[in-house]
């Protein structure tokens, strides 16, 4: 049965090709992310683990500006010196600092531009850098810029560069350029050197460090140090050896890449699943055509069991050969993705491609596995075909009964389904979104065994369609798409399940994007807002350049502030008394918001309701400066969302701030005459044009908030394309194994008159019909879930109301229209070429 196994692949090798091509397409996906992931993570730690290779103890505090979190003064940094055993003790702080390019734009993405001292040793070096021209700053005034940032922005030694920090942009003078393990710029990011005095006055304060690191003289135990070391440290400092502080790191990196690979597995399983209905219709279609084959072999003295494990076996042979392929085209997928990564700005750090026995494992696991469980039902099909059934032609075919029973258990399964999807809409929140994934998952497969049922009616409704516009091509396909039905619903299947997904995140996108899109149009008023593009506070500099500007009718500020009353913490928003009302659109319900003035607060109406509280109230407060006071409630306002429950005046925010630079998050401005060129660029130049502070105007805002819901989507797009790329190859191979099946019947219509172009007309209608049929199928059930996902986020989202985005849907109906002529072009021209008189003789 071996050789019979491999005999019959090497026969329908040309009809078994769409088949290793869904297997490889699944399995390169499946082994590329393992290979990409282990290849990611190990470059990641081996640079994690370089970076501490002489630190033997490493000091972590939470320091900031005020006397909470006071850091490593330099009296505790001389202690840690002075003991046995410290080779030397570096002190480190750090913050935002970002880079102009010559155009004056930000060099790096926001978050990963940094600014750090350069704290050299007794040689004049600092061990984190390494220096390829200049050196260290060792003044106020001079910087340092790594080599990746220096190129982009064309800066040499001596050059001028501007520098931003959170407060007003300055020049300085590049007296250096190096190169750093530093993960910020590993991530594409920009990293700024200053002197020691400097980066203190700018992140923390004078003679006080974030951070600090300590290396053993020869023979000392890291252990050791850290005992000693650790009674030294102020309250909020935490310590570990380096070596802890390297494995920490490596599982956290695990961790990340765990999230990746989990999601990129979900999508090759997705692609894979897609596959098992090719493959299964590829050997169901085989077992058809060969059945007198398989009968003769029962005749003369095959077992069932030994039909059974023949049609396995070429299974095993098709999932085996499509595996190595897959997994040679995997390697090249994970080197062609760290080679992506490295395009858009991101630096992984060189490594080897790493490919470790799991990955080789699971790839060829995943890649028979599939193709023998697809081939099961096939298999056992075959199994069954009587020995009686040699002296005949005729294709098996499916038996009255199995048809009914099929229906029946998909017609349950379907409404099983379809009521935990309702349940968990009506439910809500997380345990909601549970119940519709698990209904989903049923509707889903109950869909795919009934298509074949449904084929009949659905493809019948466009028959008069076809036939007027088509004449007997159209009328012949339509026939031939619901001849088997049980084929015509594998087929549809696979384009249904990728376009039941597509549809689905496609209507809940929309629907999200909208309510975020109303919800900001519904809540501000301003023509501008100011932040930082690294997402730090802004400098108070900042607000009183701005009210100075030419244009600028009123503008507040979004500060943080925090208090608590009656042992419950709350957040509230420092804001300009009397302009808060004019860029933000706020509804007062009762009072007057006019009393921030007297100041006086504002309390979103849900909280003062939960609370108890009403207008006129006065309020026993802890601020968070630990001070005590009252507060009286001059206004309640329905919430805004970008406002904090409670709305103080700033002066009080600061008054009581723990922190003596204000944590101001944005600043809102209302210009004279609305957003214009001449008010915008009035704002960046009373900003002095700092490449670290963004300037959006109401449609930048838009687009802010509702812009990660499109990169989602694009990205679950492109995830999703190798599922829906193995259901065009399913409907080509259906259509290809369906024209050879077919070569008599096509051989008699040619004789009868039907000239080629019309056999291949009727070829590509029959694709056509089969692929929108899916695709009909697919839209439906993904709209379904769409809505009903979007229910179980409803509560949380304000203005939420369903979006069906109709002309999404009609483009992936057309696609689906286009896919079924491009997947019939080499069907037709292969039936049209068929000889008539062979193809007669054809049985």
């Amino acid at each position: 049965m071996f050789r019979t196994a491999l005999r019959n692949v090497l026969a329908h090798k040309a009809r078994l090709l769409m088949t290793v091509l869904a297997v490889m397409l699944g399995v390169a996906f499946v082994s590329g992310t393992l290979v990409f992931t282990d290849t990611l993570g190990n470059a990641f730690r081996n640079q994690s683990a370089k970076s501490y290779d002489n630190v033997a103890v490493s000091i972590e505090t939470f320091a900031g500006d005020d006397e909470k979190t006071p850091g490593i003064d330099d009296a505790t940094l001389e202690k840690i010196r002075g003991l046995d055993g410290v080779a030397s003790a570096t002190g480190r702080v750090n913050g935002f600092a970002g880079v102009a390019d010559p155009d004056g734009k930000l060099i790096g993405n926001g978050w990963s531009n940094t600014g750090a001292n350069f704290s050299p040793g007794k040689d004049g070096k600092d061990p984190q850098y390494t220096f390829v021209e200049g050196s260290g700053p060792a003044e106020n005034g001079s910087v340092a810029l790594d080599k990746d940032t220096a190129s982009k922005g064309k800066y040499k030694v001596g050059d001028p560069v501007r520098v931003a920090t959170n407060g007003p942009v300055k020049e300085y003078t590049l007296s250096g350029i190096f190169t750093t393990e530093d993960g910020a710029v590993n991530a594409g990011g920009s990293l700024v050197l200053f002197d020691t005095p400097t980066a203190q006055k700018l992140y923390l304060k004078p003679g006080v460090f974030q951070n600090a690191t300590v290396s053993a003289a020869g023979g000392v135990s890291d252990q050791k140090l850290l005992d000693e070391i650790e009674p030294l440290l102020p309250k909020d400092a935490t310590a570990q050896t380096g070596k802890a502080l390297a494995d920490q790191q490596a599982k956290d990196i695990e961790s990340g890449l765990t999230s990746l690979n989990t999601m990129l597995l979900a999508f090759a399983g997705i692609a894979l699943f897609v596959g098992i209905f090719l493959i299964a219709n590829t050997f169901t279609m085989l077992i058809a055509q060969r059945t007198r084959e398989l009968a003769l072999m029962r005749a003369i003295g095959a077992t069932r069991r030994q039909v059974k494990r023949s049609v396995l076996l070429e299974a095993a042979f098709v999932g085996t050969l499509a595996s190595v392929i897959g997994f040679v085209l995997g390697l090249g997928l994970a080197t062609g993705l760290r080679s992506a990564m490295g395009l858009m700005g991101g630096k992984i750090p060189a490594g080897p491609l790493v490919v470790s026995p799991t990955a080789v494992i699971s790839a060829f696991a995943v890649g028979i596995l599939i193709t023998v469980l697809a081939a099961w039902l096939p298999a056992r099909r075959a199994a069954k075909i009587a020995p009686v059934a040699a002296m005949s032609s005729v294709h098996a075919t499916a038996s009255v009964k199995s048809l009914v029973v099929r229906n029946s258990i998909g017609g349950v399964i379907t409404l099983l389904g379809s009521a935990g999807i309702v349940g968990g809409a009506a439910t809500g929140g997380t345990s909601g979104r549970q119940l519709v994934a698990a209904g989903a998952f049923f509707a889903l497969i109950g869909v795919i065994i009934l298509i074949p049922l449904l084929s009949r009616p659905v493809i019948a409704l466009v028959r008069p369609l076809l036939k007027k516009l088509f004449g007997v091509s159209g009328k012949l396909a339509s026939q031939n798409a619901v001849r088997n039905p049980r084929r015509t619903g594998a087929t549809a299947s696979a384009l249904a399940i990728g376009l039941t997904l597509v549809t689905g995140i496609s209507v809940l996108g929309v629907t999200l994007g909208q309510a975020i899109d109303k919800m900001t149009t519904d809540n501000i008023k301003a023509d501008y807002l100011v932040s930082m593009a690294s997402g730090d506070s802004l400098d108070e500099s900042a607000l009183t350049a701005l009210s100075k500007a030419d244009g600028v009718s009123a503008l507040s500020p979004q500060q943080a502030a925090w208090f608590e009353v009656d042992g419950d913490y709350f957040s509230a928003s420092g804001v300009t008394p009397g302009d808060v009302e004019k860029v933000f659109a706020l509804t007062t319900e009762s009072g007057s918001l006019a009393s921030l003035k007297d100041g006086q607060i504002a309390v979103g109406s849900k909280t003062a309701k939960k609370h108890g509280w009403k207008t006129g109230d006065t309020l026993p407060v802890k601020f968070d400066d630990d001070k005590k006071g009252e507060l009286k409630v001059g206004a309640t306002y329905k919430e805004n969302e970008f406002l904090s429950p409670f709305v103080i005046p700033k002066e009080l925010a600061d008054r009581h701030s723990a922190s003596t630079r204000p944590e101001i998050r944005e600043i809102w401005i209302k210009a004279d005459g609305g957003a214009s060129k001449a008010n915008e660029q009035s704002i960046v130049d009373a900003l002095g044009d700092n490449p670290a502070m963004s300037v959006m105007d109401r449609q930048d805002i838009r687009d802010m908030f509702g812009g990660f819901i499109n990169t989602a989507l694009n990205i679950m797009y492109g995830l999703l394309a190798m599922a829906l790329l193995i259901a065009v190859l399913g409907v080509v191979n259906t259509l290809a194994m369906s024209v050879f099946e077919r070569q008599q019947e096509i051989g008699m219509l040619r004789a009868i008159g039907l000239d080629r172009g019309r056999v291949k007309r009727m070829i590509r209608l029959e694709a056509v019909v089969i692929s929108v049929f899916g695709a009909v199928i697919g839209v439906g059930l993904g709209v379904f879930l769409g809505w009903a996902i979007g229910r179980t986020l409803s509560a949380d989202i304000p203005g939420y109301a369903l979006v069906i985005p109709w002309d999404r849907l009609g483009v992936f109906l057309l696609l689906a229209g286009l896919v079924g002529v491009l997947a019939s072009l080499w069907p037709a021209r292969s039936a049209a070429k068929l000889n008539m008189l062979t193809a007669i003789k054809t049985e």
